[in-house]
Parts: structure tokens; sequence; C-alpha cells
């Protein structure tokens, strides 16, 4: 059996969420085990973010950066060989945002989620996005929904 690796670079992320391009959003794995994991962004500052709303990114948008930690943590936690369960972000609780914007903060900013709870059918995680020297920007609790179809609309 084949271990996942303990670090990746950008591209070796991208191999292993489903976002790609300009959304893959993480840049390093810093650390991982089975209940959390520890990544880095770089770009926050740049002004082709895609992300960026009326030329800042909003805080909020470390929803999605910790959406894309717990996907890979998914992934490397996939039995090896085995297919990776799709997900979406079903809630967000006890969010906090310690700040407006993230592009005005000392990088790389780092994102750490750990799993707190979870089945076949779902993960429960908290999760943390913290600046360079190490001060809260955004913290929460997100429910992520697994194997499950996106409803469609109705004709």
């Amino acid at each position: 059996m084949t271990r996942a690796p303990a670090t990746l670079d950008r591209a070796g992320i991208a191999a292993r969420i489903p976002h790609s391009g300009a959304m893959c959003l993480l840049d390093a794995l810093l650390r991982w085990t089975n209940e959390s994991i520890t990544c880095t962004v770089h770009d926050t500052a740049d002004p082709t973010h895609p992300l960026r709303l009326a030329g800042t990114l909003p805080s909020a948008c470390a929803l999605e950066l910790a959406a894309q930690a717990m996907a890979l943590h998914g992934a490397l936690c996939a039995p090896a060989g085995a297919a990776v369960a799709p997900g979406f972000l079903a809630s967000a609780r006890d969010v906090r945002l310690h700040v407006l914007r993230l592009d005005d903060r000392a990088g790389p900013l780092q994102v750490q989620a750990t799993r707190v709870a979870g089945d076949g059918g779902q993960a429960i995680y908290r999760f943390e996005l913290r600046d360079a020297a190490g001060a809260p920007l955004v913290d929460g609790r997100v429910t992520v929904v697994l194997n499950q179809p996106l409803a469609s609309p109705t004709p």
C-alpha cells in the first residue's frame, strides 16, 4: 500500500482536489494526520486572484480556502486506490471574521482544518486561517456532505 506524501506543492495539491488552474488556491501542504491538515496560501495580494471582489479579497473567502484544505485532507485520508468521495460545503457555524479582508495581511497565510466528527456521509471540521505572524484571521466550523449529488433544478 502506498502512503500519501507528507508534503505537497501546488501541482500535487491540484492533482488531488477538484479545483484547478487559478481556482486551486492552496500553495503547499505543510503537514497532515488522519485528523488534521495544514496548508499555506501565498497569493492573497495578487490583483488577479479569482475571488477578489471590488478590488479586495474579503475575509469570508477563507471558507473556500478551508474547503479546499478539507478536500485535500479527504483525498489524502482515502484508502490507496479508492475513489475520493465528492463533497460540498453544507453549513458553516460559529464563523468569526477577525479581519475584513485577506489581501492586506502578511503572508504566507496558513489554513488548518481539524476533522472533529464524521462518517461516510458527512464530515465536520473546525478550521482557522492565520497570517504569517500567527494572528487569527478567520475561524469556524463547517459540515461537508459527502457522496451526495447536488439537487438538479426541475424543468
